[in-house]
């Protein structure tokens, strides 16, 4: 067991696992992320461990389940704070699974507050008046009302997290934060003598984010998106340090899968294609009447012979007009579920032509395919942009580069710069 652990993470999706992965390395922690609980103790010797869970959209009793599961997991390899990673846009259901697993985590930790703020401003998340805003937009103007699983249609951080919670929630509000470490401290101790359970903060900066970091200290539990994290690691007397993110060197073919539906996807799809690199689409509704097996291997024929000339695109995004109309002929799950096993075993076909830099988009998709792929740990490498860093797999083989993007991150011309990255 290491001696070293010092925060223990539970992310509610793969892609949020290395978006929170990312940050604490590039804050200067030495980080492993692992796929699921490990059935055993934790080898290496790291700072961080980031537990990825695929339980975002899971049944609620599942998911505390889940992330409980977990927790006992961090405590055993000596985590003496824990981080519950949820995405930046806060989506989840009007049932959860935020609030509960919240819930659930404070009674099992014993603390009766924490805080809540999905903010990432390098992402052009923030948090005003305990309102989200993606870019400069509020977050139901932003796409994310669209979303196919986890429609957001409100904005306001305190009323969606009441909704999910018995405790009561208040706000840590902009001028607090910006006071500094004292100010937000008063503030978390006057909410708790109001009876508060968890504070939404505003921050609308990386300062508020540095400023916040050590008035949580204290806080055996955290409840954020991975903007929190770059204000952590000096808690621990760590600095930002080339070696925290160092990988392997990377070799093989290179491919991109993508299955989410977000606008920023879509604009990365597009670019890709414009740029003349080969691309092939994956129709939802050809997967019907167990015809996915036969899909699979019409993509995997077409991308044989390409992959020696450079990256190819396996993908599904599409707009949200056409996901409503195969949703209402499938039902949701079970659109979403076709599309996730046709394109992981499109990942496993692809790895097994090969393929050796693989980006994948969106963050079931990258459940989905991680898992087939049997991938159990990751080593965390650079950032490509902010949130998204290359990943390393080990195998006997020499294992696998892989990335998991977040459906809303990444710049337009993310599936074409990544692999430049790792050169």
């Amino acid at each position: 067991m290491t001696k070293t652990l010092k925060l223990g993470c539970i992310a509610d999706d793969f892609t949020g696992a290395t978006d929170l992965a990312n940050n604490l390395v590039r804050s200067g922690m030495r980080v492993v992320q692992t796929i699921g609980v490990p059935a055993a103790p934790l080898a290496a010797d790291v700072d961080a461990v980031v537990v990825a869970l695929k339980s975002r959209t899971i049944p609620t009793a599942e998911a505390i389940a889940q992330s409980l599961e977990a927790l006992k997991w961090l405590q055993a390899q000596g985590a003496t704070q824990i981080y519950f990673k949820y995405c930046s846009t806060f989506d989840s259901t009007p049932e959860g699974n935020i609030g509960p697993v919240t819930e659930a985590l404070m009674d099992a930790l014993g603390t009766d507050f924490t805080i809540a703020t999905p903010a990432f401003p390098d992402n052009g998340r923030t948090v005003f008046k305990g309102y989200l805003f993606a870019g400069n937009v509020l977050l139901n103007e932003s796409g994310m009302q669209n979303h196919p699983l986890t429609p957001m249609t409100d904005a306001n951080l305190v009323r969606v997290m009441q909704a999910q919670t018995k405790r009561k929630v208040g706000l840590i509000d902009y001028k607090t934060v910006g006071l500094g470490e004292a100010a937000i401290r008063e503030r978390i101790a006057t909410l708790r003598a109001e009876g508060v359970g968890v504070g939404v903060v505003d921050a609308t900066s990386n300062e508020d984010l540095h400023r916040m970091g050590p008035a949580l200290k204290s806080l055996p539990l955290l409840t954020a998106g991975s903007g929190v994290a770059i204000g952590l690691p000096a808690n621990f007397g760590l600095k930002p340090s080339l070696q925290a993110s160092q990988l392997p060197a990377a070799r093989g073919l290179q491919a991109v899968v993508s299955g989410s539906c977000s606008v920023a996807t879509n604009g990365q799809v597009a670019h890709f294609k414009a740029t003349g690199r080969p691309a092939m689409a994956i129709n939802p509704a050809s997967l019907m009447h167990g015809q996915t097996d036969a899909v699979v291997q019409q993509v995997l024929a077409w991308a044989g012979p390409l992959l020696q000339n450079g990256p190819v695109l396996v993908y599904s995004t599409a707009e949200p007009d056409a996901v409503k109309a195969v949703q209402a002929q499938l039902g949701v799950a079970e659109a979403g579920a076709l599309v996730e096993h046709a394109l992981a075993s499109v990942a496993r076909g692809l790895v097994d032509l090969g393929v050796q830099q693989l980006v994948v988009a969106g963050g079931e998709t990258s459940g989905a395919c991680v898992q087939a792929l049997n991938i159990a740990q990751l080593q965390i490498g650079p950032q490509i942009d902010p949130g998204v860093p290359w990943c390393h797999a080990p195998s006997p083989t020499g294992g696998v580069h892989i990335t998991l993007k977040s459906g809303n991150f990444g710049t337009e011309d993310f599936f074409s710069k990544a692999f430049g990255v790792l050169k």
